[in-house]
């Protein structure tokens, strides 16, 4: 497992929506470092957040964030939690924003990891460091191996290993991180959609007979992407990444161990078990 960063209490979390925000708090109270969470309006679950110190913010308030981060000693930051990247007429610009306007935009001329790096790298040059769950929470990363009853056949195997060519031709694209591959066959990659949108898309096909292989076949692939900055955007699945695949009929989901978190562990092997799937850990 990878050795967590030394990092300074309390440690500021940007927390989108989602559990992972969360799991990520718990665990640095585990540690004995305080987190302070700083929750983006409407993505945020109002209710959870209220067991954390907490302030909430608006999608571009850099400033905002800056000036409570110095108030609440965080010198460490984290950007955890899902969020639809927004429109650029939907930032609420602050004072702070508006200082380092250029670089924003410039953030926004590309994909989601470009956005978050920008972002991180504004935060950066205000005094911040900006760091990982990996480096806060490492025990919430998938580990290398398989987790459950069934484990990946020679066809899965073969599957696996062509999702991840797959994934690694399109990282300078910045598009998405996961594919479905069945039978040697791309069905499908992840795009704005996400991953929930790629495996509804899979049942969908499979439902009206565009994809005829045998069900209980394929794999559901995820991967960073090539070169991506490890400290934002990992990919993430859980229970509900289980249930989409099963409704999409797949045999199993491969995900690189150390670079991918894992939503409620448990649960999510529970419902793996329970459909027949298998869920492996691939090593980076």
């Amino acid at each position: 497992m990878t050795a967590a960063l030394e990092v300074s209490s309390p440690v500021g979390l940007i927390a989108g929506g989602g559990v992972m925000p969360f799991a990520v708090a718990d665990s640095l109270i585990a540690r004995g470092v305080e987190p302070v969470v700083f929750a983006l309006r409407g993505a945020c679950d109002p209710v959870a957040v209220k067991r954390f110190r907490h302030h909430w913010i608006s999608v571009g308030q850099i400033g905002r964030v800056a000036r409570l981060s110095r108030a609440e000693n965080c010198r460490d930051l984290v950007f955890i939690g899902a969020l639809v990247r927004p429109a650029l007429s939907e930032i609420r610009l602050d004072w702070g924003t508006l200082r380092v306007l250029g670089h924003v935009l410039a953030a926004f001329r590309g994909g989601d990891d470009h956005l978050l790096s920008g972002i991180g790298r504004i935060f950066e040059q205000y005094g911040f460091r900006m760091v990982g769950v990996k480096d806060v929470a490492p025990e919430l990363l998938m580990p290398e191996g398989c987790l459950t009853r069934a484990s990946p056949d020679q066809s899965a195997i073969a599957d696996i290993a062509k999702g991840r060519d797959v994934l690694r031709a399109l990282s300078p694209f910045d598009i998405g991180q996961a594919a479905v591959v069945i039978g040697g066959h791309v069905v499908g990659v992840e795009d704005i959609e996400g991953t929930d949108g790629l495996l509804a898309r899979v049942a969908r096909l499979r439902a009206e007979g565009r994809i005829r292989a045998p069900v209980s076949r394929g794999v559901l692939v995820k991967a960073p992407k090539s070169g991506q900055d490890l400290r934002f955007d990992l990919p993430t699945m859980g229970p509900r990444t289980v249930e989409g695949a099963a409704l999409a009929q797949l045999a199993g989901i491969a995900i690189v161990a150390g670079n991918t978190l894992v939503a409620e562990p448990q649960a999510m092997i529970e419902a793996a078990d329970a459909a027949g799937l298998f869920v492996t850990g691939l090593p980076v």
